[in-house]
């Protein structure tokens, strides 16, 4: 370094005439480099990367949920500033540091007010819309999350002149729905291709990952997902695998094959000696605990979903450029710290296919397993089962016996 540095050492005068010749790389900007959005040019530069500036703005609301975390995270890493509008201080701090210095840009908004909404997405060139609720509260209905505040997101991006809008709803949505979710979710597509004809409606079925509230939820509660006898069918889909950074289409993101959580719960937990709760039970209980219990639980209109089986409809992942993944290759790696330290190393057994005629049946597991493994009881079956339930003490003697 002192020998090449120019004030330490003084390079002959051939070398400093050919060095001159030679171009800064990281300084030459191309026809590519320069792009008009809304009649501002967007000019990238930096190396690429986290570091990188692409020149691109998009705002992200709904950004404190499952789906928006890994939004911004492959936004920022792009090079992309992410607008994130947030309602609670405290829940989007775990966003800050998805982007380099800069590239996170927090601003408070309200769903209700246009004002804040225009402030938000006023410097946009692509917003998305991931506001959702799967549950209703004092403040906010079905309606006002998912009809009245997406149709006023449209509207404002329309007026501001926004040329990309990206509407997430949901693979079951439908106006002849029993469940009051996904009938406001249809009328929310509606509404939003009413103010913005060129909006993107993403329909994902039911996302798992890290966080979500799929396959935690099974390992945690695995009564509530024995509702219907465990025969709904489901078509959950991957969160890394949302990709929303295509072009104006409507898609249809879900899983190939479907699966029925009498297929993905031996993935989850063994089985448990909860009874399956009838369905008007189920309401009556959840009913009341959303009224005199101040953290959210299980909603009526839950409860009601897991009586619907995911509609059968061919997945877009060929527009989006994506290869989807069965939840069977990556249910272990979000479901392993429900193990036992006994079991934490232990295989992953699957049932033999998803259309298996013994899990479809309404016999017990119990005797589905002696049936299928002969002289073997149930017990010795259940314990090469790959995980053990996150409140163990109803299985005290099957763990003293392991």
């Amino acid at each position: 370094m002192l020998v090449t540095a120019a004030h330490c050492a003084r390079l002959p005068r051939r070398w400093r005439r050919r060095s001159r010749r030679i171009p800064n790389t990281l300084e030459q900007r191309a026809i590519h480099d320069l792009l008009n959005v809304k009649g501002n040019p967007v000019i990238s530069y930096g190396p690429p990367g986290r570091s990188a500036v692409t020149g691109r703005i998009a705002t992200v609301f709904g950004s404190t949920g499952f789906l928006a975390r890994y939004l911004i995270a492959k936004l920022a890493k792009s090079g992309t500033q992410v607008i994130v509008p947030y309602r609670d201080e405290d829940t989007k701090r775990h966003l800050k540091v998805m982007g380099d210095l800069g590239q996170i840009v927090p601003m408070e908004w309200d769903l209700r007010r246009p004002d804040q909404i225009e402030e938000c997405i006023r410097h946009s060139d692509t917003v998305y819309n991931l506001v959702g609720r799967d549950y209703e509260t004092r403040n906010y209905k079905f309606g006002d999350v998912n009809v009245e505040g997406p149709e006023l997101i449209a509207k404002v991006a329309a007026d501001v002149g926004v040329p990309r809008l990206f509407h997430v709803s949901h693979l079951n949505a439908s106006k002849t729905s029993t469940s009051q979710f996904y009938k406001t979710k249809a009328e929310g597509e509606e509404k939003v291709l009413a103010a913005f004809p060129g909006a993107t409606i993403v329909r994902p079925a039911a996302m798992y990952g890290y966080e979500d509230k799929f396959l935690n939820n099974m390992a945690m509660y695995p009564i509530w997902w024995k509702l219907n006898h465990m025969k709904t069918t489901v078509r959950p889909v991957h969160s890394f695998r949302a990709n929303l950074r295509e072009p104006p289409w409507s898609v249809n993101l879900d899983a190939r094959i479907p699966a029925r959580p009498r297929v993905v719960c031996p993935l989850t937990t063994p089985p448990t000696p909860a009874p399956v709760v009838p369905k008007r039970i189920a309401r009556l209980i959840t009913e009341l605990s959303n009224r005199y219990i101040w953290w959210p639980t299980l909603s009526p209109d839950e409860v009601e979903r897991r009586f619907i089986n995911d509609v059968d409809v061919p997945g877009d992942w060929d527009k989006v450029g994506v290869v989807p993944t069965e939840i069977e290759d990556n249910a272990i790696t979000y479901l392993r710290r429900y193990r036992s330290a006994d079991n934490y190393t232990r295989p992953v057994v699957l049932p033999h296919s998803r259309e298996d005629p013994m899990l479809g049946s309404d016999r017990s597991w119990e005797a589905c397993a002696m049936e299928r493994a002969g002289k073997r009881t149930a017990l010795q079956l259940w314990l090469s089962q790959s995980f053990i339930p996150l409140f163990p003490a109803a299985h005290q003697a099957e763990r003293d016996f392991m």
